[in-house]
């Protein structure tokens, strides 16, 4: 691959965000690097109390109350890390034209939420649909947290979903530089969301796969890599980037979070559920072939793993083939802080790394009590953080069901 020029060099420039833990970048680092779990009790219709992520986060700051009751809980989430984001970026459009504007938002499911929960309404009603809400189409298409996102700023420019069930927060990322790099659009804001836990049906189908997490004290239900892992807790979360060609944001002077300079997209094409290695690894493999870096060129590696035996076992080979060599490479772990965001996963654990480009710290995996001989990896951080002499570069693994991988490698942006 020849030498990128500035016009197709996409660099991140906000981010706004909305965490169990956080509902701001600053405050989530903090929190990451502290352990400081957002993980607590919820009670689920039908099923009662599970370990949950939920977020606390000024709903009507951005939107009327009115209007996040004719939306979605989606919707309010992204309206939300939206402004956040161009707020942080230093946009007002005066740089940049709203029709010449994208917006790309990852799901990995939309629409359960609303229909659970209008069936149990008029199920208070024997079932008459006359009480089924007129605004349940628009609610439930999969546009529509994106759409919300658009009819909140007037964005004119194309908006649509991206659906990779929890790689989907990485690949909306990867899809935004892409229409930034083919000249689609002039700006982009992307990133992902999920309001699953509104859904009793995603609690019910993990739990009746085994891979519905629990323990006694909620803030130690997701543990990854630990030998007493159970499965997966579940959250809701949302993190949305503003992207920009690096010519573009130079010209305007916009502090640059980091340049995105690989990625890549790929298929087990093996199994519903079971994750495979091996795939992951060609993932990770040719996301460094794009940038043009060595495993041993990376500083951190956040992984996907979710605390189920498998998963976090396959991720852990497929790490170890690629980075086995690579003393100076330090694997962190995001979910066990903040629960798994589903759609919204890789890219609010990338965001709660990207900090360490400025103070070199590593934040943790919590509650990695007991490593299990099969996720041993070198430089596991575990329980408390590791400050590196410099963090330059950052690989963020997301992984879903139905074989889906993705890889989003950032750099850090020197002035060059």
């Amino acid at each position: 691959m020849g030498e990128i020029t500035n016009d197709q060099r996409i660099v991140i420039t906000g981010v706004g965000l909305a965490a169990p833990n956080a509902d701001n970048l600053p405050d989530y680092r903090r929190k990451l690097l502290a352990g400081e779990s957002g993980i607590r009790e919820i009670d689920l219709r039908y099923m009662g109390t599970c370990p949950a992520g939920v977020c606390q986060f000024p709903e009507t700051k951005h939107r009327k109350k009115k209007e996040n009751k004719r939306g979605t809980r989606a919707g309010c989430l992204g309206v939300y890390a939206a402004h956040e984001a161009l707020f942080d970026a230093g946009i007002d459009f005066s740089e940049y034209d709203r029709s010449r504007t994208g917006v790309y938002i990852g799901l990995t499911e939309h629409g359960t939420v609303e229909t659970e929960n209008e069936v149990y309404n008029i199920s208070q009603y024997g079932y008459n649909v006359d009480y089924w809400t007129h605004h349940h189409n628009p609610r439930t298409v999969l546009n529509n947290p994106a759409g919300e996102i658009t009819m909140s700023l007037g964005i004119t420019g194309p908006h649509y979903a991206v659906g990779a069930a929890c790689a989907a927060g990485n690949a909306a990322l990867i899809q935004g530089a892409q229409m930034l790099r083919l000249g689609e659009v002039d700006f982009a804001l992307c990133g992902g969301v999920s309001e699953s836990v509104g859904s009793f049906g995603i609690f019910a189908s993990f739990k009746a796969q085994g891979a519905l997490a629990s323990h006694s004290d909620p803030t130690k239900a997701c543990r990854p890599f630990d030998r007493d892992r159970n499965g997966i807790v579940i959250s809701e979360g949302v993190c949305i980037y503003t992207l920009e060609r690096l010519d573009a944001a130079r010209k305007r002077r916009a502090r640059i979070y980091g340049e995105i300079v690989g990625y890549a997209m790929n298929s087990d094409a093996r199994d519903f559920v079971l994750p495979y290695g091996p795939r992951q690894a060609e993932c990770m493999r040719l996301a460094l072939q794009r940038a043009q870096l060595a495993p041993a060129e990376i500083d951190i590696i956040n992984t996907h793993a979710t605390g189920t035996k498998q998963g976090d076992e396959e991720e852990c080979k497929a790490v170890r083939e690629l980075f086995r060599d690579c003393p100076n490479t330090y694997v962190n772990n995001t979910k066990s802080i903040i629960g798994h965001a589903m759609g919204a996963a890789g890219v609010l654990e990338l965001a709660g790394n990207l900090p360490a480009f400025e103070d070199g710290l590593v934040h943790p995996t919590i509650n990695l009590d007991n490593l299990d001989e099969e996720c041993r990896l070198p430089n596991i951080v575990a329980n408390k953080p590791v400050e590196l002499p410099h963090v330059d570069t950052i690989l963020n693994n997301s992984f879903g069901m139905v074989g889906i991988n993705s890889v989003v490698i950032v750099r850090k942006y020197k002035g060059d």
